[in-house]
């Protein structure tokens, strides 16, 4: 049995042990199964076992981060884990929380009252303003901002589940695509060193097109069924009758605009000051601007008046979960970046291959269906990250020979989050939302049906037009 042991573990010795960083070229595919074993948990357990996912995911979450970082430890040495740990929390992972953080709490503090009579025209019209705002206060703000209002409006309707399908291909997902800000790859790439405007230069026709085409199509389906004879409920069965639109928490919008002034000054601001935290360069525009964000969520919390959050049902349950999910997957996805970063020598050379043709040039479709599908039914921002890295990580060079190729990536890992529920975080809160209010949402494969019929259809002709 000890023999067995040892023979497992030599199979994850690299060629070069000791070495002050990991060599992608030297590790082991065996290195990567921590990274699976979490996404596959994220994609799964909530299915499977909810109850447990429920009470358990942050125990699951360290014990797939122990995984990597005790046998890193092992033959590589204490410091080396350390340090590669420290690099991922100091470099990406808290800053890519406290943004989250600001936009989850500050969208979080704006209530919309009143109520609206839910027609075509107006549920088009809410969808193309969630759209819109969802790249810049990103795709979950936007979703917890306008689905109950949405919903309210339509809650005299017989059928309302297409207008929550619609909701999140539109707001939760293909709406954040223009700015850092609107979903968490994006800001990824930013903290990776990719220009705050770069993405609304090159993202803007295909998000576009896949935008407008989706809004077109919902209004035809949602007048089909509005002018159906028994859609619309008598006025005195209407549990919310229509009345005047008005705010609570205000002053949210201004520190909205503080947030998005914050990251555009960390990136067109450049000091060249830098302080080094346990080996760990950090400059001095990203640093104010996490400690202002910082304080931004706590001027949120003391302004906005506590009807608003009640309104909202805030609470601190999903970006708790954010938070502890992505610790892990900044951890374990440490050996697979360096093996993707090692190209043809290192241990993901298929895939590699795959995304590249014959002379070396990256094949811009595949990244755009291979980002995409993973992006399907794993999280969107490591995915994100893994197909960066194979194109090189270069972000310098991803934004100019390579443009088109970070614009696929992009592309896939925002629009395509929208095929499965589990693509990206707001999918679920938005289902169990309109849940909680009575409309019978599609199952897991029946909501994938819709995105079959509807989404994918849309992605191939964006092949043609854009990627190849």
């Amino acid at each position: 049995m000890r023999a067995n042991f040892f023979v497992g573990m030599l199979a994850l010795t690299p060629a070069l042990c000791g070495a002050a960083e990991l060599n992608g070229g030297g590790l082991s595919v065996l290195w990567g199964i921590p990274f699976a074993g979490l996404l596959l948990s994220i994609a799964l357990c909530p299915l499977l076992t909810p109850g447990f996912w429920h009470h358990h995911f942050g125990k699951l979450t360290l014990g797939w981060s122990l995984a990597f970082l005790l046998p890193c430890a092992f033959f590589f040495g204490a410091t080396t884990a350390v340090q590669g740990a420290l690099h991922a929390f100091v470099a990406e992972f808290f800053p890519f929380l406290i943004l989250i953080t600001s936009l989850f709490v500050v969208a979080g503090g704006i209530c919309v009252r009143g109520n609206l009579h839910g027609t075509p025209a107006l549920n088009t019209g809410l969808l193309a303003l969630g759209t819109l705002l969802a790249s810049f206060m990103g795709t979950t703000g936007a979703a917890m901002l306008l689905i109950r209002p949405l919903i309210r409006a339509n809650d005299n309707r017989k059928h309302a589940a297409h207008i929550v399908v619609f909701f999140i291909f539109l707001v939760a997902n293909a709406g954040g695509a223009l700015t850092p800000l609107g979903d968490p790859p994006l800001f990824l790439g930013f903290l990776k060193g990719v220009d705050f405007f770069w993405t609304v230069q090159h993202l803007y026709a295909p998000t576009l097109f896949l935008c407008a085409a989706l809004l077109i199509i919902f209004y035809l389906l949602d007048s089909h069924y509005y002018h159906k004879r028994e859609e619309i409920q008598p006025p005195e069965l209407d549990p919310t009758p229509d009345s005047a639109i008005r705010y609570e928490g205000k002053v949210n919008f201004a520190l909205l605009g503080v947030i998005v002034v914050l990251v555009l000054i960390s990136g067109f601001w450049k000091p060249g000051i830098a302080y080094d935290f346990f080996g760990n360069t950090v400059e001095l525009q990203n640093l104010l601007r996490d400690v202002l964000l910082v304080g931004v969520i706590f001027l949120s919390l003391r302004l906005t008046p506590e009807g608003a959050r009640r309104g909202n049902e805030f609470s601190w349950g999903p970006i708790q979960e954010v938070g502890k999910l992505f610790a892990g997957i900044f951890i374990t996805i440490i050996p697979v970046i360096a093996m993707l970063r090692a190209g043809e020598s290192g241990a993901f050379s298929a895939i590699v291959r795959a995304v590249t043709d014959g002379n070396g040039q990256p094949i811009n479709a595949m990244y755009f269906w291979a980002t995409g599908i993973l992006s399907s039914f794993l999280d969107n921002a490591p995915t994100y990250l893994v197909f960066f890295n194979t194109a090189g990580g270069d972000a310098t060079t991803l934004m100019t020979t390579l443009s088109a190729t970070l614009a696929a990536i992009s592309c896939g890992a925002v629009f395509m989050g929208a095929n499965s529920y589990i693509g990206n975080a707001p999918n679920m809160m938005v289902k169990a939302i309109a849940e909680e209010r009575g409309i019978k949402m599609p199952s897991f494969f029946a909501y994938m049906g819709w995105s079959c019929v509807i989404l994918v259809p849309l992605f191939i002709v964006m092949t043609f037009i854009f990627f190849t």
